[in-house]
């Protein structure tokens, strides 16, 4: 069962940056474009197995807009999760609103609890 929760406002996010929220457990990374498009992943990079994907830069690889882990730089699709240097590694991606100014992420009651283990 997956619920929406508010996590901040839009002006909260610098375009082509991300933010981070605690939705449940789960610590979860959003990322705002330009173009005011908005992107969740989980916040936990496993490669540096550290919660720091919420401070990676974001661009683009080979028309794929990612954002690289600030430790290691691996390239995670903001769009699937999956890691462009290693396909076996995958974060989680959540869906994101936005509804007038404010920010909704939805993270699986049970994601929220297995990414906090």
């Amino acid at each position: 069962m997956s619920a929406w929760t508010a996590v901040c406002r839009l002006h909260d996010i610098v375009p082509n940056s991300g933010v981070c929220a605690l939705v449940g457990d789960a610590q979860v990374a959003i990322f705002r474009l330009d173009d005011d498009s908005l992107y969740a992943l989980g916040n936990y990079d496993p490669f540096s197995r550290a919660n720091v994907l919420s401070r990676g830069i974001v661009g683009d690889v080979k028309g794929e807009i990612v954002v690289a882990s600030p430790v290691y730089k691996q390239h995670f699709s903001l769009a699937s999760g999956i890691c462009l240097e290693d396909s076996t590694a995958c974060i989680p991606v959540y869906p994101v609103r936005l509804e007038g100014d404010r920010v909704w992420v939805s993270v699986p009651a049970h994601k929220a609890q297995l990414e906090s283990a």
